[in-house]
């Protein structure tokens, strides 16, 4: 497998933790820490996230089993058996302490044969008993409506480039909202439409860019049309689609879509895993990316793709509906010690899972400090699962040995307590350092985050 082409610069090294200042840059404004406003309040909503078809196994046939079965990928198996072990994984988030929890309406599930009588009555009561029991924990549904995945009969008529799409895939969108509105859950409508233009490319379902630019249309359409039948079921409801943050091309990317639906997105949703890399800046994804836990880890520039979002939408509320770090087969780097000082960011040492979620939070508490609108974050994932094409990937705060182990037992990983402590305390202290120096004249968001970059404030002095 060829190794990620890392674009970004090494950062300069600090010489003592008391005064850390990278040497040639200017931070914006640091926030003030010794206040009230570094800590994040009690209405910012904690979350972890799935996606059906990764997760739930019994995949029922669809245009990623048909990819799957072609034998360009490795075989699903039956994933983590969400469906069977639901009651147990929502417990686990509950545990955690997390108000929100991610999850998919397969459509492929629910109505696997076409027309009126092709629904699936005992799937829609699985789902049923799913959010039940999220609510029964006092945690709110985030449903996601389309995780890049639909049925078998919709790719046999031709998926995105028929015509009768939208209408086929609003039927069963209205179906779900009508259904689970009672609920009160947060909906996102199509989960990054511009990843999921790149995963038809790579399972051939589209070739060319004009039928890339008529799927995107045709997503933005179906966005808009759920979004007002969402809104008359729920009036109060709080819906996005959210987007895959690509590092140094996200205008290029993404734009072209927020722009079709900007008017109708109660929040921004922005996923953030990734500095920029090749392999992601082509496609605007790095599902399915060769040794994804190679590619640039800069949790930096999640403040970068906030701020983006924040400056391009006019202030709009943000939410984190995806961030975490993969590891290779559940590997991880060694935790930093405490009052350690940070590392240059580079990509020779591994990084320690629960070290790369207290860092992520450090800079989504310096992006709301400096007065972003970020209302939540999701921890992806709440377990391992099927990472579009491999189970090497590993995402999960708990982990699961797909292939070795038939017991598929969920082994929680260091960031658990890690996750707990963050939620309980309401991010990390305002004295914490992030482990990994910011990237000298960052490629996140150009130019603005070269220009205008952000760097540790000095006036930390402990982690």
């Amino acid at each position: 497998m060829r190794q990620s082409n890392r674009r970004h610069a090494l950062a300069a090294c600090a010489a003592a933790v008391a005064t850390l200042v990278l040497p040639g840059l200017v931070s914006a404004a640091p926030a003030d820490r010794a206040g009230g406003s570094w800590r994040l309040g009690d209405d910012f909503l904690w979350g972890v996230a799935a996606s059906g078809f990764q997760s739930e196994g019994s995949a029922p046939d669809s245009n990623w089993t048909r990819y799957i079965e072609s034998g360009a990928v490795d075989e699903y198996q039956n994933s983590v058996r969400f469906l069977d072990f639901y009651e147990d994984d929502i417990k686990h988030a509950a545990a955690l302490g997390v108000k929100v929890f991610r999850m998919s309406i397969e459509w492929a599930r629910v109505q696997p044969e076409p027309g009126p009588d092709g629904w699936d009555e005992q799937a829609f009561v699985k789902y049923d008993k799913m959010i039940r029991r999220i609510h029964a924990y006092g945690m709110t549904p985030m449903i996601t409506l389309d995780h890049w995945v639909y049925p078998g009969w919709a790719a046999d008529r031709g998926g995105w480039l028929d015509p009768a799409m939208v209408e086929d895939w609003l039927t069963n969108a209205r179906k779900v909202v009508n259904r689970f509105a009672t609920y009160d859950p947060i909906w996102v409508t199509i989960n990054e439409p511009l990843a999921y233009v790149g995963a038809e490319r790579r399972i051939g379902a589209i070739t060319s860019n004009e039928e890339a630019d008529l799927m995107v249309d045709r997503l933005a359409q179906a966005h808009n049309d759920i979004y007002d039948t969402i809104h008359n079921n729920q009036p109060d409801a709080l819906v996005t689609s959210n987007v895959g943050f690509v590092s140094g091309k996200e205008a290029e990317v993404n734009h072209g879509f927020v722009d079709k639906v900007r008017d109708k997105l109660d929040f921004v949703g922005v996923d953030y895993y990734f500095g920029p890399d090749d392999q992601t800046a082509a496609t605007g994804t790095s599902a399915g990316a060769p040794q994804m836990w190679e590619l640039p880890q800069q949790t930096e520039g999640i403040y970068y793709a906030l701020r983006h979002y924040h400056e391009y939408l006019g202030g709009k509320p943000i939410y984190v509906v995806e961030s975490g770090m993969p590891t290779d087969n559940g590997t991880d780097g060694p935790c930093r010690k405490r009052n350690e000082p940070p590392i240059e960011a580079t990509g020779d040492q591994p990084y320690c899972r629960a070290d790369h979620l207290r860092d992520t939070l450090y800079w989504i508490q310096r992006a709301k400090a400096d007065g972003m609108n970020v209302m939540g974050y999701n921890y992806w994932s709440l377990t391992d699962n099927y990472e579009w094409g491999s189970y090497a990937p590993r995402f999960g705060l708990y982990t699961v040995n797909v292939e070795s182990d038939p017991t598929l037992t969920r082994t929680p990983t260091g960031a658990v307590d890690a996750y707990v402590s963050l939620i309980q305390n309401g991010g990390v202290a305002s004295d914490y350092i992030p482990t990994r120096l910011p990237t000298e004249c960052s490629q996140v968001d150009p130019p603005a985050s070269c220009d205008r970059p952000v760097t540790v404030d000095p006036r930390a002095t402990g982690s």
